[in-house]
């Protein structure tokens, strides 16, 4: 297969606050997969820049006594640290405060212009007269017009879930100076998008990419939705007033491109640069009919700017579409979303400082994502047992059983042949392994890491079986140690260079001990022999629980009101971590879900989106039995109706001593929880129960005119 090359990015971090472990699921997605390719020997170009511009920059700018383009150097900074730390690796790492990315920005605006696909539009907004500029829904706070809850953002109401225009909240106030808004009039420039609907349709299709999919199917519905909307695809206003920190628009004083349309830009204005310095044709990778590839990984949160105006704007202005999208979900740990309270709101650097290793964070997520944009879960007691037992308990566990034989042994030198049977155990491993390239092609990670383990646990077999520990007590039998030894090596050596996209610094360290660097997988398909190794070094220690209690120690902040905050006092600026303008519950680029934070006079609030994420059922008890080996269990076995049988363990049995009178019940189980693999077998669900727990714990019932299966609403 001829050589391919790709230009690949990622969501571009925003310039205003650190990254979190959310963010880092989509960003170590895209590097696995960067790895993945150069490892199949194709030509890879990976850029990615500082989100820089934008009201939340410029006004957290201001509040740190900073000039904008200072704030946002010192954020990059830490963003590239972090980026380093974790073996995000890039050929351009850059800003969208760039002067490539103006002129770009620019070029694409007057092109659209110029063909027609601009539009001047006067609109009405509210206006802070303190601040004397115009105020972007999320930065305006009043009464919900639907429920009467005060404190709520101007575009949805968190509490109700209703969705609204700013004006109609009841008394509006500024987030930013407190005072009550003005509706002014101003003048903003529109993108046509509807004017580019065959084009998308046609897109979606894989009319412009040789018939491939562009994204997962769940997302092109999506895409495809929005598209068939009554009315089509509404313009898109891409135009914010002064003060702004941003590009101005040429020939619009006082004008500015909002900062969604020359974020994506800044793809193509890092790759600019990377060109400038390489001698590379820019014009011919970004031509319509280029032959190179360009995917982007994004979160499913910003799949509408990616999967609609991007493209529509490429098109209209004469530059090719994106090959592909890659989406990924949003990450909660342990079964909940991101929770500062309890500790699971974690920054990157938190989890590095904790002593926790950054290719175990890789290697984890690889083994549950998948080409689907499903929600990921961060389960942090099977991120400790996965890691043990995989990483150190499989891969490594081979190398350090049987190197220390080579060199005691056969003065550090692999046996120059394998018997056939050997031979053949090889050539079937690598066989099997060499499909992982197109899994990993395929975002298939979570696949590709169960082949990788399968041919661990053979190896490991294997050399259980042998028991090279017992050979080398017998001088007759030194010559099958050495064929033991050297084929072990080999698996290790092979599943090493499977491993380094996941795992790319335990992978170097582990291929030096072969004086080899990962290079290509087809580097390993045929066994090293006779080859001098190095002595074996520890290569990956187990983890740590106590490392990650005091990563979750160091991840809570007291959620209590400040004394010093007035009864009456308006909230300050709000300064999300690397939440851009315009950011709601469904256009967060965080990659994590992240809980509203409780009021002072009770718990958190939740919208009804929050609420319709859970999947409540109605389940019958057909089968009910205390857990041997657990004081604590249940064994339930529910009829779920359509969904079919369930089994769920509940830490309920203080409440219960008599477990089997249960059967025949109705209760209530949340459906859609992520199945637990426990000891005593896999939960398929969690039943709900009311009380403080122990003994004072009562299940929840429902009329038996309810039908398992059922949803609750």
């Amino acid at each position: 297969m001829s050589s391919r090359n790709i230009l690949v990015t990622h969501a571009l971090p925003y310039a205003n606050g650190p990254l979190h472990i959310g963010h880092l699921l989509g960003y170590l997605q895209c590097d696995i997969w960067v790895r993945a390719r150069r490892m199949a020997g194709d030509q890879v170009v990976f850029v990615s820049a500082d989100d820089a511009h934008g009201t939340p920059i410029m006004l957290a700018a201001e509040k740190a006594g900073l000039a904008p383009e200072e704030f946002i150097r010192g954020i990059q900074a830490s963003h590239e640290r972090d980026f380093a730390d974790f073996g995000v690796v890039y050929d351009n790492y850059y800003t969208t405060h760039s002067e490539e990315n103006r002129e770009l920005a620019s070029l694409i605006y007057t092109r659209l212009r110029d063909a027609g696909h601009i539009e001047k539009r006067l609109i009405r907004q509210l206006y802070d007269p303190v601040k004397q500029m115009f105020l972007p829904d999320r930065y305006i706070k009043g009464t919900c017009p639907n429920c009467g809850t005060p404190d709520q953002y101007g575009d949805n109401c968190e509490n109700c879930g209703a969705t609204y225009a700013p004006t109609d909240l009841i008394d509006p106030h500024s987030v930013v100076s407190g005072a009550t808004p003005e509706l002014r009039d101003s003048e903003h420039y529109f993108f046509k998008v509807g004017d580019f609907t065959t084009l998308l349709r046609g897109w979606l299709a894989g009319k412009l990419t040789n018939s491939k999919p562009v994204v997962h199917s769940s997302v092109a519905a999506k895409l495809k939705e929005w598209l068939d909307a009554e009315g089509g695809v509404r313009d898109w206003d891409i135009s914010r007033d002064a003060p702004y920190f941003g590009f101005p628009i040429p020939d619009a004083p006082g004008k500015f491109f909002y900062v969604w349309l020359d974020a994506p830009v800044g793809y193509l204005a890092s790759f600019r640069n990377w060109c400038t310095r390489t001698g590379t044709d820019f014009d011919a990778w970004l031509a319509p009919n280029s032959a190179a590839e360009m995917h982007h990984f994004i979160g499913k949160d910003i799949v509408n700017f990616h999967g609609l105006f991007w493209p529509a704007m490429l098109h209209g202005a004469k530059l090719r579409t994106p090959t592909a999208l890659h989406v990924n979900g949003y990450l909660t740990v342990d079964g909940a979303k991101m929770s500062k309270s309890r500790g699971t709101f974690v920054m990157a650097r938190t989890y590095l400082d904790a002593g926790l290793d950054a290719d175990y964070l890789r290697y984890y997520f690889a083994t549950i994502l998948g080409p689907a944009p499903v929600d990921v879960d961060l389960d942090l007691k099977a991120f400790e047992e996965r890691v043990n037992s995989h990483l150190v308990g499989k891969w490594v566990n081979i190398a350090s059983r049987t190197a220390g034989f080579v060199h005691r042994h056969f003065g550090g030198r692999l046996a120059t042949a394998l018997p056939a049977d050997e031979a053949a155990r090889y050539a079937d491993a690598a066989h099997r392994l060499a499909h992982c390239a197109a899994l990993f092609d395929a975002g298939e990670f979570a696949a590709a890491t169960r082949e990788i383990m399968t041919v661990a646990d053979e190896a490991n077999a294997y050399v259980a079986a042998n028991a090279p520990w017992n050979l080398a007590k017998d001088e007759s039998k030194l010559a099958q140690l050495h064929t033991v030894c050297t084929l072990a090596l080999n698996y290790f050596r092979l599943l090493s260079a499977y491993l380094a996209p996941i795992v790319p610094a335990t992978a170097t360290r582990a291929l030096a001990l072969f004086n080899e660097t990962p290079a290509r997988f087809d580097a390993a398909a045929q066994p090293l022999l006779g080859a001098a190794i190095n002595e074996f070094s520890a290569l990956a220690a187990r983890v740590d629980a106590k490392k990650i209690e005091t990563m979750i120690e160091a991840s809570k902040e007291s959620l209590a009101p400040s004394a010093s905050a007035g009864a009456g006092a308006k909230p300050s600026t709000p300064n999300p971590p690397l939440e851009r303008e315009g950011s709601s519950k469904s256009t967060r680029s965080s990659g994590a879900a992240v809980s509203p934070q409780p009021s002072a006079l009770g718990p958190a609030l939740v919208s009804i989106d929050d609420f319709a994420r859970l999947d409540l059922r109605i389940g019958k008890v057909v089968a009910c039995e205390f857990v041997d080996g657990s004081d604590k269990l249940l064994r339930f076995e529910l009829d779920a109706g359509e969904l079919g049988k369930r089994q769920i363990f509940s830490g309920i049995r203080a409440a219960y001593a008599e477990p089997s009178r249960l059967v025949g019940r109705n209760v209530v189980f949340i459906a859609n929880l992520a199945p637990r693999k426990m000891r005593f077998g896999v939960s398929e669900g969690m039943i709900l129960s009311a009380g403080t727990g122990d003994a004072d714990l009562f299940l929840l019932d429902a009329d038996q005119g309810a039908r398992p299966g059922a949803q609750v609403k």
